[in-house]
């Protein structure tokens, strides 16, 4: 019997940062399944598969995470209560994956329940690092429920 890939929900409305974190995985052979959602509004229906994403089948249960901030239609911090509130969502960890360095903002995801809050780097190559240590951590040495 084959395993499936570990699904890993993006939430990322930046075609560029979305391009990076995407092209960082394949980059670094880490074998997952990777759903965009590119607003918060489409992250909430797949992670409560409504609509579109109402079959389980086709929508799996995402692994992780990696949740921007600043998104159209619901703002990542609404879509970070409303995982952390559902008693079938709140244990899968979510990444807040940010350019956002603003205090209250850390303060914010954290008193939401965000397991982790990583800024993203400007710099190219630091990205790629922090995606490959990222997908290290979270799909190598993590292990979830």
């Amino acid at each position: 019997m084959e395993t499936q890939k570990p699904t890993i929900l993006l939430i990322e409305d930046n075609p560029d940062h979305a391009e990076l974190v995407l092209r960082s995985f394949r980059d670094h052979q880490l074998s997952v399944n990777i759903k965009h959602a590119t607003d918060g509004e489409m992250a909430l229906d797949y992670l409560l598969r409504q609509g579109q994403f109402s079959d389980a089948a086709t929508s799996p249960r995402p692994l992780v995470i990696l949740l921007d901030l600043r998104l159209p239609k619901v703002d990542g911090l609404d879509v970070l209560k409303v995982i952390k509130a559902d008693n079938e969502l709140r244990r899968i960890p979510v990444i807040v994956l940010t350019t956002s360095e603003a205090e209250i903002d850390l303060v914010r995801a954290y008193d939401s329940y965000a397991n982790s809050y990583l800024v993203k780097p400007v710099d190219f190559d630091k990205f790629i690092k922090l995606m490959n240590q990222l997908g290290i951590y979270w799909l190598d040495w993590n292990h979830p429920i």
